[in-house]
């Protein structure tokens, strides 16, 4: 699989690694350089006695390196593949190593597991099927109970009265932990910064406040009458009030789809050294955006790369839902070469196909947004914002985006209409577009760069 050099270098994750890579190109600096039709395997000189050992899955784009960055990939593996891109004649056709051959073996033995477990995940039980322990219920209906006298409480007092009384939040997300509701508990600790935090995207703190209150009172009402709910709606209840699905009752119940996946976005997080990787996949002949979310702690890194507007070759199965978005893959990704052919995007339609997904799901606080005819501007009163031709900046879309790369995409633009594609928020910080990657002609051009250090 043949990569332009730009496409490589746009997946570093910060500059500092992009630049390392370009100068690691030097062959000189590589004990060795192997290739066949699965892997590109070499040995770059350390600072060690011993050089690192960096090797490429070719059929999925999976890295591998010896070295003790916490950077992916690391400025080797982006190196190793910038040498195949541009001097390919330095590598050797040669049988793997003994390295490189126990690397894919394993990856190949952990794709047969995860055959089986989809196999035998079919005769698991339905969500139907599935029950809750009776002093579990009861635990979260007294609970809720609570929360929701709480919640009265504040609107008949006015939530002036929340001012310099943040710690009441913290104690109430307390007891629903105790009362089996961590999805209930994790909004409450959201909102414990909102009261006097002024105004976000042109809507005040009180409004902010009130609207989350209002999502939770609607959990409040799901919960009891949650049998008569049809299975979608109980699903997506169930996540937010934090009984996720495990992989394997996903891979049993969950839809399957088949396609061929561009890699629109991602994006890292990391919060007490638990690093957070959410990768947005637009299906090319289904037109369905997908959410593959993974996580990796302390020194681990994640196996799978992703380089973003690449096109891959994969099944997934998504978590059910009124309006699936987060997904498993249940094989791993291959490889391909194709055009890229996604359907326009201007800003009614997705703004029209955002609205029924929330609509269908209001606890989902992240959702795809991909805007063909927005051009960004930066506003003094609103900050940037996205704007489309004809439309004044009071009617323009949010951006949440550092000086940085709004001037970027700014110059990128040059005035005109921009692909955008990123995640729109919609929390106690407001409503507004996260950037991820930005398009012309077909071509990526820009994506926002995360450091993973």
């Amino acid at each position: 699989m043949q990569f332009s050099r730009e496409l490589i270098l746009q997946q570093a994750p910060d500059d500092a690694s992009a630049k390392a890579a370009q100068g690691l190109r030097n062959v000189a600096k590589w004990q060795s350089l192997g290739a066949n039709e699965l892997a590109l395997w070499g040995e770059c000189k350390g600072s060690g006695s011993k050089p690192y050992q960096v090797q490429i899955d070719l059929s999925a784009l999976a890295f591998k390196c010896s070295c003790p960055s916490r950077k992916f990939p690391c400025k080797h593996g982006l190196a190793l593949a910038l040498i195949r891109a541009e001097q390919s004649s330095a590598f050797t056709d040669a049988e793997l190593p003994v390295w490189v051959g126990e690397w894919l073996e394993g990856r190949q033995q952990r794709a047969e597991k995860q055959e089986q477990k989809k196999a035998t995940a079919t005769a698991r039980k339905s969500p139907e099927d599935a029950a809750l322990p009776t002093k579990r219920l009861e635990r979260m209906a007294a609970g809720l109970d609570e929360l929701e006298r709480w919640l009265q409480d504040q609107v008949a007092q006015g939530l002036a009265g929340l001012l310099g009384n943040e710690g009441a939040l913290e104690r109430l997300a307390a007891r629903m932990i105790d009362a089996q509701l961590p999805g209930v508990a994790y909004r409450l600790r959201q909102l414990a910064g909102v009261p006097g935090s002024g105004m976000i995207d042109g809507v005040d703190w009180p409004l902010r406040l009130l609207g989350a209150f209002g999502r939770l009172q609607l959990m409040i009402d799901g919960f009891r009458r949650f049998d008569s709910l049809p299975p979608d709606a109980r699903a997506d209840l169930s996540q937010a009030l934090g009984l996720p699905l495990s992989k394997d009752e996903v891979l049993g119940q969950g839809e399957l789809c088949r396609d061929e996946w561009q890699v629109l976005g991602q994006r890292v997080e990391e919060e007490e050294r638990l690093w957070l990787r959410r990768v947005w996949l637009l299906g090319l002949n289904t037109g369905r955006v997908a959410l593959v979310q993974d996580f990796a702690h302390g020194s681990q890194r994640f196996e799978q790369v992703f380089l973003t507007g690449s096109v891959i070759a994969a099944e997934l199965a998504f978590y059910p839902g009124a309006h699936p978005q987060r997904a498993l893959l249940t094989n791993s990704p291959e490889l391909r070469e194709r055009a890229i052919e996604a359907p326009p995007s201007p800003v009614r339609v997705a703004l029209a196909e955002l609205a029924a997904a929330l609509a269908a799901n209001p606890w989902q606080p992240l959702r795809p947004l991909r805007v063909d005819d927005g051009v960004p501007e930066r506003t003094p009163d609103h900050g940037w914002v996205l704007r489309v031709p004809g439309q004044d900046a009071d009617g323009a879309m949010p951006l949440r985006l550092d000086e940085r790369d709004g001037w970027v995409l700014c110059a990128l633009a040059g005035g005109r209409p921009l692909r955008l594609f990123g995640e729109w928020h919609l929390g106690v910080d407001g409503c507004h577009l996260r950037p991820l990657t930005a398009w012309q002609e077909r071509a990526l051009v820009w994506a926002v760069q995360e450091n993973a250090e």
